[in-house]
């Protein structure tokens, strides 16, 4: 490691940069970013087996965090931004269901659990925000979402997880051999010249779909709205602006149980796929679980002082990333009985991962509290 060029450390630290900080826009503007999320997720070790020399033999255990960390925050923006009720319940089970089976998995290493737990969240959202560019998506039946959902559980992600997890076949080598016909290792330039007439064939698909969308979008309802992937300009247009406070975390069992349950779920998850972390996992768990309930403590303190959080949202979660390191090094020693032996970047992540979690879902929940929806949110 010690080898390793400035010019290589700059690129590692110019794609994890984008990999932490490009999620924090989906609240905002969640399909841009979403978008952004998931084709970076997808090149990042391309770019660094292209264009630099960095030993990668730990880097798919921080992908898979990674990859939890911004979905963690899309589903934070689904409470943030979705006003059917119904939406945001089928967005959390989809979620859930899936932080369960990759738990499963990194407790395992059982890879068909993850065919059996998809991801079908990502795209759900996705799907959504795609009709909340020009639409009321707060207005569809349960029927439309519940449908949408299956047909991208069934359609999409089961064939996609058996192709990565279960089967686990490369699409890039497996184009190359068996669609150009020419080896794995030799470039994209050889395998369009040996078969020119599968790109030919690839236009013309695209131009029938491109058809097709055109003629079925003519079908679509008038609508609602210019086009926008800002959602807070979709708030304004559905009436679901806030009119309160949104700076005062909610209060009652359930929002505590939920967060405890979102935090611990997450934190385990990253601490099992996190190279040269040596604790018990049940430890993490407790630890996790005193911290967000020494927040939730916090924040009734706050309330009954009348001192509420910190109004601009970066110093809120800098503040609350103080107050987790101080807890989890206290909840460590104690759970260790004094043995704890953490670095101080491990402590920092995972306490900075816990207060962005109580930081945004106690700040969207009582943005959704205090937001007031058109009349009747879901159709029938």
């Amino acid at each position: 490691m010690g080898s390793v060029s400035t010019h290589d450390w700059t690129i590692f630290a110019l794609v994890v940069g984008l990999r932490l900080v490009v999620p924090l826009f989906i609240p905002r503007f969640p399909l841009p970013a979403l978008l952004a999320a998931l084709v970076i997720d997808g090149i990042d070790q391309t770019v660094f087996a292209t264009f630099t020399d960095l030993p990668l033999d730990n880097y798919q255990s921080y992908d898979k965090a990674l990859d939890i960390y911004y979905l963690t925050v899309a589903y934070l923006s689904v409470i943030r931004n979705w006003r059917n009720p119904f939406a945001l319940g089928v967005a959390a089970a989809l979620w859930y269901y899936r932080l369960v089976g990759v738990l499963a998995f990194e407790l395992s290493g059982e890879r068909w659990l993850l065919m059996l737990f998809p991801n079908t969240f990502e795209y759900f959202v996705i799907a959504i925000e795609v009709v909340r560019t020009r639409w009321d998506a707060g207005r569809l039946s349960k029927k439309a979402f519940v449908l949408t959902a299956a047909f991208i559980w069934i359609f999409i992600k089961l064939p996609q997880e058996w192709w990565i997890h279960v089967a686990q076949l490369d699409a890039t080598d497996e184009i190359k051999e068996r669609v150009l016909g020419v080896p794995g290792t030799a470039s994209w330039a050889e395998g369009i010249a040996n078969r020119p007439w599968v790109v030919v064939g690839l236009l013309l698909v695209v131009a029938v779909l491109v058809v097709v969308g055109l003629r079925l979008s003519k079908r679509l309802p008038p609508a609602a709205w210019p086009f926008t992937v800002d959602s807070d300009v979709v708030a304004r247009h559905v009436g679901w602006a806030p009119r309160g406070r949104i700076d005062v975390a909610p209060h009652g069992v359930g929002h505590v149980l939920e967060k405890v349950a979102l935090a611990g779920l997450v934190t385990m998850i990253m601490f099992l796929s996190w190279p040269l972390l040596d604790a018990r996992l049940w430890d993490v768990a407790l630890v996790v679980t005193a911290t967000v309930l020494a927040h939730a403590g916090l924040s009734v303190w706050r309330a009954r002082t009348g001192r509420s959080g910190a109004a601009h949202l970066g110093v809120q979660v800098a503040i609350n990333t103080a107050v987790s390191v101080v807890a989890m090094l206290l909840f460590a020693a104690l759970a260790s009985r004094g043995a704890a032996d953490l670095s101080a970047g491990d402590v920092l992540l995972f306490a900075y991962i816990v207060a962005l979690i109580v930081t945004l879902y106690d700040r969207y929940s009582a943005r959704r509290e205090a937001s007031v929806g058109a009349p009747e949110l879901v159709a029938v």
